[in-house]
């Protein structure tokens, strides 16, 4: 059976390469320069996707991280920092993963281009912090985007707004790879073109693609003659990840031959975030165990928050000149995420990804760092929004942190209906964001719009039923209520 399953291998393997220059035939001859990068890295990719089977764990290898490899960041708080913190700010890259659109909010274009506090953008704010950084220490930290295909020419028109800022700022594209018939195993693109009947044939690999976009692209190269060591890579979607003082001093601090090459932050998981990533020790390795990886009889003990009991908030500093040796050795070793798509017309795709933090196990000295849960703030969805843009937070040089006048440090729990997924409907249905100081659980169901200055407090569930609407009225104050039936307020 083996030997039929190798001849089986090397046929799909064969009619994919046959396929791949099909296409890049169709390509100019720039174009195709930089496809052929990326179809080596696909070839690699879909050569070890066929010769792996079954999950890649064994669950009864997996262990808890030791103590030491997560550190608490009080602890590395506790250090303190140096008299001046500007050399060690000169040897940091921030990184932004700006490779989104904003589709599952209802918008047009890259995500990074929402409003989400007094008409500023993700990268409004992401800009704002590292001018803000760059003036306070009087130091040069640049700010890399990491664009897709879907993401590159609308962001690199607004760049243009940023030349005044005290920021450098470099973009580079992630890989495109085409999507492959679920059945075939072949892609389903006709030509190298985007549009058309090609929309769908193509995706961005996940963000595990930085390592080697990041040296194709030529950019990381130029930021090591820079004399830049270390990036700190995140989410643009995620507000909480700004430049840590602290986790960069501690980085720069340690001996030569113990530097620390990866570090993870991590946080405590709630029953909103099973789901989540988690750090393990695994054949004497720290290493990111994703959902996706994890056997279907195990996925109840995965989601636990007892046994995982923290998650990773792909808040992450890597050492350049390591990513560099990695990728030359080609020693990287990312495992696999198989996402199956069914698209428009019916058709069963799939498409394979990696993630950033996967590569924890090939850096040396990795380790984890627990952080408050301030630094994980993503807005992935309208009632994210509502939490971001309210009087909880409090907007200082594009960092949002928690009101002073909030008793308590935890976020309230908020779910908002189907009505406003798509932030434009969102919009509309606040005439202002009501007071949610003293929130602790806000649920709306249905057609409900909210009026000025209206106060929300305790928990608070507004359900519409179909045909019905709701009106909160104008200056209403909602303290452990739950309110349903019809309420319309017209103006006479």
């Amino acid at each position: 059976m083996t030997e039929f399953e190798e001849k089986l291998r090397q046929q799909h393997e064969a009619s994919m390469h046959k396929e791949l220059e099909a296409l890049l035939a169709t390509a100019n001859k720039a174009e195709a320069e930089v496809s052929r990068k990326d179809f080596d890295g696909f070839k690699n990719l879909f050569h070890r996707f066929l010769q792996v089977k079954g999950p890649s764990v064994d669950w009864a290898k997996i262990k808890r991280p030791p103590e030491e490899s997560v550190q608490p960041y009080d602890r590395i708080k506790a250090k303190g920092l140096p008299e001046s913190i500007t050399s060690c700010l000169n040897k940091l890259v921030v990184v932004k993963l700006n490779g989104g659109l904003g589709t599952s909010m209802g918008c047009k274009g890259p995500k990074s281009l929402i409003s989400v506090r007094n008409e500023n953008t993700f990268l409004d704010l992401t800009v704002q912090q590292i001018e803000h950084l760059n003036k306070t220490f009087n130091a040069d930290v640049p700010l890399v985007l990491m664009n897709s295909f879907n993401t590159d020419e609308d962001t690199k028109k607004i760049l243009q707004k940023y030349t005044h800022h005290r920021v450098k700022i470099h973009t580079f594209n992630q890989s495109r790879y085409p999507r492959i018939n679920k059945e075939s195993l072949l892609p389903i693109a006709k030509s190298m073109g985007v549009n058309g009947e090609n929309t769908e044939a193509w995706y961005p690999p996940g963000h595990g693609d930085i390592y080697a976009s990041f040296c194709n692209s030529g950019v990381l190269d130029k930021l090591l003659a820079e004399g830049r060591e270390y990036i700190f890579v995140s989410n643009i979607d995620n507000l909480g990840a700004t430049v840590d003082l602290f986790i960069l001093h501690h980085l720069m601090s340690q001996p030569a031959d113990k530097r620390c090459e990866f570090v993870m932050e991590v946080t405590d998981k709630t029953r909103a975030d099973v789901k989540g990533g988690t750090l393990i020790q695994y054949e004497d390795h720290l290493r990111l165990l994703e959902i996706a990886q994890v056997p279907k009889a195990h996925v109840d003990e995965f989601k636990s928050v007892t046994k995982f009991k923290i998650f990773n908030t792909n808040n992450l500093w890597i050492s350049l000149p390591a990513i560099k040796r990695l990728q030359e050795n080609n020693s990287m070793d990312l495992e696999i995420i198989v996402n199956p798509k069914t698209l428009d017309g019916g058709l069963n795709v799939i498409q394979l990804e990696t993630a950033v933090g996967a590569a924890i196990k090939s850096f040396k000295n990795a380790m984890g760092v627990n952080v408050p849960r301030s630094r994980f703030l993503p807005v992935k969805t309208s009632s994210d929004l509502l939490l971001v843009m309210s009087n909880l937070y409090s907007l200082d040089a594009g960092s949002l942190t928690m009101s002073k006048k909030r008793e308590f440090p935890t976020t309230p729990h908020v779910k908002l209906g189907s009505s406003f997924t798509k932030v434009q409907d969102f919009l509309t249905r606040f005439e202002n964001i009501p007071d949610m100081l003293e929130l602790d659980h806000l649920t709306v169901s249905g057609d409900v719009t909210f009026g000025k200055n209206v106060s929300l407090k305790g928990t608070v569930i507004i359900i519409a039923n179909h045909g019905d609407r709701i009106d909160i009225p104008a200056g209403a104050m909602l303290e452990n209520k739950i309110v349903s039936g019809n309420l319309r307020i017209l103006d006479h």
